[in-house]
């Protein structure tokens, strides 16, 4: 039994390792196509679930100086172009800015409409509105992407499962300018 642990332990840090060299780029272009997607969907009428939410929010923000169709067209351009910013790497400085003026608009029908978002039985969220509130996921995925500018990385730390198995607390990331935070000063 000792010897297949030791395998899947093996296999386990070789994963591990693939995961820090290889999760970023991933998280960016899963990012990225999750933008295109739901950005190509709002340039064909009646394709998107959010369409009718998204034309008056955008009313609503512009105080009706924006028609809903225009409005429209420009968010979805504005998400494919966030979209192709995460997927190629490129100006995704400027992809993370936009992504967040974006979400400001994406997230405002929980203020500008709270009774139709959240009308459900006990005042629960509806569909639109969880659909709204996953994009919390979005935004820290950006957050861990963001951080890349400044020198931010995974390493790797090979551990033996066996040992993170005991661990009684998450893995910390460790930040240069504080020595006390360092992985190998908390063993």
């Amino acid at each position: 039994m000792g010897n297949l642990f030791d395998r899947f332990d093996r296999v386990d840090t070789a994963l591990n390792r693939w995961l820090v060299a290889n999760s970023i780029a991933i998280l960016r272009v899963s990012l990225g196509l999750v933008f295109l997607a739901f950005g190509a969907l709002k340039f064909f009428p009646g394709m998107s679930p959010i369409e009718g939410l998204a034309t008056r929010t955008t009313e609503a923000l512009t105080l009706g100086l924006v028609p809903a169709g225009a409005g429209l067209a420009a968010t979805a351009a504005l998400e494919c172009a966030i979209g192709l910013c995460f997927v190629t790497g490129r100006f995704l400085r400027v992809g993370v800015w936009l992504m967040g003026a974006q979400m400001l608009g994406a997230m405002s029908p929980l203020v500008l409409f709270p009774g139709e978002m959240f009308s459900g039985p006990f005042r629960a969220p509806t569909l639109e509105a969880q659909y709204i509130i996953k994009d919390v996921i979005l935004v820290a995925a950006a957050a861990v992407i963001a951080a890349t500018w400044t020198g931010a990385r995974i390493v790797a730390e090979p551990r033996s499962l066996k040992s993170t198995l005991r661990a009684r607390e998450a893995p910390h990331v460790a930040d240069p300018r504080r020595p006390e935070m360092q992985p190998s000063s908390r063993r």
